[in-house]
């Protein structure tokens, strides 16, 4: 198959597995907010000790904010699969890109407050 690729053949093929290691990156990143709301919302009551109710809070929004990340990379990642194959492009939705930056800058002001407030 390298044989009949070409020139375009080749940057079409590099194309696309740029494409696959991004939405790999997404997949990785929700994985890793996922953790965060495991360590947030399960662990972390365990070893403070109190009240409970403000870390699940807090690991219940890591994890909406996770399943919004994967669900959002799995659904680009098919769009811009989909693009390069006719040969077009697929721009970021900013609307996206806004409401999961604003998720991600509350959920961590609110840890911060929290981890503050606790002490």
């Amino acid at each position: 198959m390298a044989d009949r690729l070409g020139e375009t053949g080749e940057a079409s093929r590099r194309t696309l597995m740029a494409s696959e290691r991004t939405l790999l990156a997404w997949l990785r990143t929700g994985l890793t907010v996922f953790a965060v709301a495991l360590g947030v919302g399960r662990i972390a009551p365990e070893l403070a000790g109190g009240a409970h109710w403000p870390y699940i809070t807090l690991g219940v929004g890591y994890s909406l904010l996770g399943v919004a990340i994967v669900g959002y990379g799995l659904w680009r990642g098919r769009a811009v699969d989909r693009a390069i194959r006719r040969g077009e492009w697929v721009n970021l939705d900013d609307r996206v890109l806004w409401t999961i930056g604003l998720l991600t800058l509350l959920l961590g002001v609110f840890t911060v407050a929290f981890i503050i407030g606790s002490a």
